[in-house]
This record gives structure tokens, sequence and C-alpha cells, in this order.
């Protein structure tokens, strides 16, 4: 099917994000010709893009399409749902919805970008707010998640509902807001549902997440049993109901409460103006912090995931104004992100050096999941009965899980997708008609690029290889540079040995090619390289210069 296609008589899914992978969600909901996404998230880089932080899914799709895009509604407030909004937002050029506290966030990163008054944000009810788009009917549903204001979609459609559930699990004791009821959500499932497109990450926990009331009274003893320590928790900034718990957790253990971190900051202040953690401490300094008895101070630190210039990395660096000594207490109450483990460990490792006690969600009931195990999983199947289960959010193995467990509850059908997938859910057999481009895009500096481009690419052979830089110049000999080759003590032997190699490859061109600029920057090129890999082993990138010869 061709990359032109449109949604005629018909309802479609289709992930450029977060499908195969977890974060960066950006779905696509298309009918009668005209399409809705669901979120626009972002993720963090790691090792695979050196030099670059933002990763985000590629809408060359919809971009193509933006005169059929009726708007982009938003379930949450994690970076990984709206993270890339100040980036396309402006030039989709489509309205946003959103409740209070995702609007009032999406809010800053817009003014930030100088955006503000050019994308038209709306403010969605937050407790079963609708909103109409085209053919599309989209009822906003509080479900229990790690920040405030989590949400599913009840999206009604021509060809029959579908339930969106967003980032959700199931919690008697959410501490923040009121999620809806299981009464409401049979009700729902007895009304009928399409399809049930569902978070996947947590499919392999065979027990329930957990409830943030039992962190609450997990994080309550724990302080209370380092009577006379300086206690230091880290936990995600967003997750609202555990700052409202440690407040709590402060006033109730006869401590003053310290904030060190900016997210932390932004978070209070963006919680508070929508009605939350009203009743949360006065915050004391850090000056004021370190003049209290260390009994009598609890510190929320950002950094849990060993960023190393958050406020806890800076902390294990003896370089932030709280100041940490042996005895003293830090409780994790997060867990740890994939691909974060090392640099968690090197700041565990620098505070255990220094005799500095921890506590993790391994030895104490500090932290729960946002997303459901498959208890809550099989519950939401039992109440909704979906005729079909489209997982996302998740890799592959967690969505490929998913169905199974969906199938071995009575889904009638599942549809394992991934990232480029377009999906038809109506009418007919459910199942992908199309592959369309679902790449991803870097920010590089200030510059948005594709992340499988020529940049990228060279940056990373040269991370892995090094690099030289031969310099001919007329009637000299050849000069090279070298980065990064293992050559320390052998360095000025190698160099003298590849320029020489590389005046007798020049030398041996004959004829035409002996004049030909392209063959001896070439030959050059072959001989510079073949040295560096004879003398380390390594086969760096090979740059050629030749000052006043043209290009």
């Amino acid at each position: 099917m061709k990359n032109d296609y449109t949604p005629e008589d018909e309802l479609l899914f289709l992930a450029l994000g977060g499908s195969g992978e977890i974060g960066m969600n950006v779905n696509l909901y298309g009918c009668q010709g005209k399409w809705i996404m669901v979120d626009l998230g972002m993720t963090f880089s790691g090792n695979e893009y050196p030099g670059v932080e933002l990763v985000f899914a590629d809408l060359e799709f919809i971009e193509e399409r933006r005169k059929d895009l009726l708007g982009i509604v938003l379930t949450h407030a994690h970076e990984d749902h709206i993270g890339a909004v100040p980036y396309f937002a402006g030039d989709l050029g489509v309205p946003l919805y959103a409740t209070p506290f995702t609007a009032d966030l999406v809010a800053r990163k817009l003014e930030e970008a100088g955006l503000l008054g050019e994308v038209e944000l709306n403010i969605i009810a937050e407790d079963h707010g609708q909103i109409d788009l085209g053919p599309f009917s989209i009822t906003y549903l509080p479900l229990a998640h790690s920040i405030a204001e989590g949400n599913a979609l009840l999206i009604d459609t021509p060809h029959g509902r579908i339930f969106h559930t967003g980032d959700w699990k199931l919690d008697e004791e959410p501490i923040i807001g009121e999620p809806t009821t299981e009464e409401e959500l049979r009700e729902i499932g007895e009304e009928g549902v399409l399809a049930l497109v569902c978070d996947s990450t947590n499919v392999f926990n065979p027990n329930a997440s957990g409830s943030e009331g039992a962190v609450h009274r997990a994080l309550m003893e724990e302080v209370a049993r380092h009577t006379g320590k300086r206690v230091v928790v880290t936990t995600f900034a967003s997750n609202v109901a555990r700052l409202q718990t440690l407040g709590d957790v402060a006033r109730e253990t006869g401590r003053q409460l310290c904030v060190a971190g900016r997210s932390l900051d932004r978070i209070i202040e963006v919680a508070q103006d929508n009605g939350y953690l009203a009743d949360l401490p006065p915050l004391i300094d850090f000056d004021t912090a370190m003049g209290l008895p260390r009994g009598e101070v609890l510190i929320l630190a950002t950094g849990g995931q060993g960023e190393p210039r958050a406020a806890l990395g800076r902390m294990a660096d003896m370089n932030h104004p709280i100041e940490l000594v042996a005895g003293d207490v830090v409780l994790f109450s997060s867990r740890q992100i994939p691909g974060n483990e090392i640099a968690i460990g090197k700041i565990q490792n620098q505070l255990a050096a220094r005799g500095i006690q921890m506590v993790t969600d391994r030895q104490a009931l500090i932290h729960v999941s946002g997303h459901p195990g498959r208890p809550e999983l099989e519950a939401l199947y039992s109440w909704l009965k979906p005729e079909i289960l489209v997982p996302v959010h998740g890799e592959i193995r967690h969505m490929a899980e998913q169905a199974r467990v969906g199938k071995a509850c009575g889904i009638p059908s599942q549809v394992v997708q991934k990232n480029g997938d377009l999906v038809r859910l109506a009418p007919g057999k459910p199942g992908t008609v199309a592959q369309v481009r679902a790449g991803r895009l870097v920010l590089d500096g200030d510059i948005i690029a594709p992340a499988d481009g020529d940049a990228i690419t060279m940056r990373r052979r040269i991370a892995g290889e090094g690099v030289l830089v031969v310099v001919l110049a007329r009637g000299a000999k050849p000069v090279i540079e070298a980065v990064g080759l293992p050559l320390d003590e052998d360095l000025p032997e190698f160099l003298a040995e590849a320029s020489e190699d590389v005046l007798k490859a020049i030398g041996r061109l004959k004829g035409r090619d002996a004049k030909d600029e392209a063959a001896i920057r070439e030959a050059a090129r072959l001989a510079a390289r073949r040295a560096a890999q004879r003398w380390s082993g390594k086969r760096p990138q090979v740059r050629v210069v030749m000052p006043g010869a043209a290009g």
C-alpha cells in the first residue's frame, strides 16, 4: 500500500513511536479521511547517539497529512508523552488538548520555546472532560499513574469505541486524584469496546503494581527508623503523590522539608497552581537545612537515575551545599530505568565509600510502579471485554507477552504491531495493512536531524576508531595528526612512518592519476589508514586536506 494512504470508511491505528520501545509515544487514529494524534513524546539518548540527549519519532507520515490532522490529545505529563511538543507542535499547526496539570506543564514548555501564542492549547476538565474532533468523540477517564492527572481516553468512532489506556495502574489508595471506578469501567464494557490499546510495560510482573498508600506507610516507617540521621529521599519529580507523601512524612516525623533540584521546584509550583500539594510543609533552604540537627531535616532530591549534574549526584561527588557524612541515609524511592544501571551504581558506590547508608525498593516498599502488573491487566480485560487487544508502550517482548495474556483471557483478536505498522481495526478482521516510515530524529545541538544521518554515523565511528587528519601541502612532506589512537608512547614513530607511507603511495600514482586530486586523496587516505591499522589494530576515519586545492 502506498505511503499516501488516507483512511476511508474504516478505523486505523498507527504508532510512530512507543511500540517496540519504552518511551517516545506517538499514536495516530484515522477515520473518514481525518487523523488525531494521541501524545507526542520523546526519549533520552544513550550511547547509541553520541553527543545527543533527546530522541524523537520521525513524524514524516503525519506531517505530509497535516491538513487532515485534527488535533493532538495528551494523556498525561510525562516526558515520553509530551516532551516533543515544543519541537513539533508549531509545525504541525493543530490544537493541543490536555487536562489542567498537563496543560500547565505544556504551556511552560511552549513559553520557553517562544511558541505560547502560536500553538492553540485547550484545557479539558480533569474528570471525564470531553472533546469532539471530526469523526472522533473523546472522553478523558482518570486512571491512577505515577503523576497527577493520568488519563485513559475513550474514543467513540463510527466503527466502535477504542479504550486507549495511556499509562495506568489500579490503586485503591492513590493519594492524589480519584481514578475511574471499577463500576464505571464495567459499564463501559457492557456498552461495548471494539479495541483496547493498552500499556505493556509491566506485563512480566506476576503481581499487582502496589499502591501509593502502601508506599506512604513504608516511607513513614523507614524515615522514623533513622532517628538522629540526615535523610535524603530521591524520587521521580513528576510523582506528585509521592511528593505529598514525603511532605506528610516530614511533618509526622518532626523533620523540616528541604527540596534540592530544579525539576522538583517546577513540579511543586505547577502542582500547587493546580490545587495539589496544598498542605505541603513550608520548604527550607540549603543553609537552614545544614544548620539544623541532623535528625530534624528531610531532603527531597533529584538524581535517582544517576544523572551526574542532578542534586544527588552532586552530593555524592561532594559538590553540593547539602553535605552528607558517614551515618546519613539515602532512600531511593524510585525504580532503576533500564539503561541507567551503571550511572546509578556509580553514585551508590560513591555514597557507600563514604559510609552513607542506602535503602532501595528491594529492601523496603518505598516505591511502586505506575504501570499495571498481570493481575491488573487481567482485571481490566474482564471489565471492558474488548473485541481487539492492541498492546503498545513496550518493547516487542512486552507487547507479544501481553497479546498472549489477552488471548488466554478470552479476547477474540490480538494485534501485535510495531512503529510504522498501519493497522485496520474495522471493518473486517483486524490486522496490519501497510508499512509506513517510522524512523527516529535526534536533537543534535540546536538542529533536529535524522538519527541515522551522516553526522551521527561518523561520530559513532570516530568514537570507536579515532580519526587521522592528513595534510598534503604542495612541495612539503605530508603532515599527519592523530586523535583517539592508542599510541601514546609510539605516536611520534607512527606519525613519521605513516607520513612516509602516504608519500610513497602518492609517488606510485602514474599518468592521469598522478595529477588527479581525487586519486591523490584516496591514495593518501588508504595509506594512512593501513598504517594506523598496522600499528594499533584500529581503522580510523581519515580526512585528507589539500590546502589550495578545489573543494
